[in-house]
């Protein structure tokens, strides 16, 4: 876990300094929600960076690296590696679908998603995202909540 948020760390670090040099966003955030499949329920916590690139006035396409763990004893950390594309619904809102790749020390899956950014300040921003993980043994879904800091 430790070598997970020093590498996120790094990546958001790395992001902030480059993007005065471009009118786009690096942000990091805590999230948590809750993950359930195949009759099992667990609550998850984690953390993401990201960055996001202009696409236009109306668009966005962007990249993010995540390590999530459900809160029950002995689970894995999944490590996502996640690209998105959306809409700016307003000035404050963002709206995207994504996907990528999850990686933990039992299984290896491809996931997609959806969610919604609110800006709640200058540089703050709150969120509420589904994922869904596709699995040789049992599919996950996950809905949360998250709270960041662009950049």
């Amino acid at each position: 876990m430790r070598r997970v948020v020093l590498t996120l760390a790094a990546l958001a670090a790395s992001a902030a300094v480059a993007s005065p040099a471009f009118a786009n966003e690096a942000r990091v955030e805590a999230r948590g929600g809750v993950i359930w499949g195949g009759g099992n329920e667990e609550a998850t916590a984690g953390i993401a960076a990201g960055y996001d690139f202009d696409l236009g006035s109306a668009a966005f396409a962007g990249v993010e690296v995540s390590a999530d763990k459900a809160l029950a004893g002995g689970a894995d950390i999944a490590v996502g590696f996640t690209g998105r594309v959306g809409l700016k619904a307003s000035e404050a809102t963002k709206v995207y679908v994504d996907g990528g790749y999850t990686v933990t020390d039992g299984e290896d899956t491809p996931h997609v998603g959806a969610g919604i950014e609110q800006k709640l300040g200058k540089n703050l921003y709150g969120k509420v995202f589904y994922r869904h993980n596709f699995s040789d043994f049992t599919d996950t879904n996950t809905v949360g909540i998250g709270a960041g800091v662009k950049f």
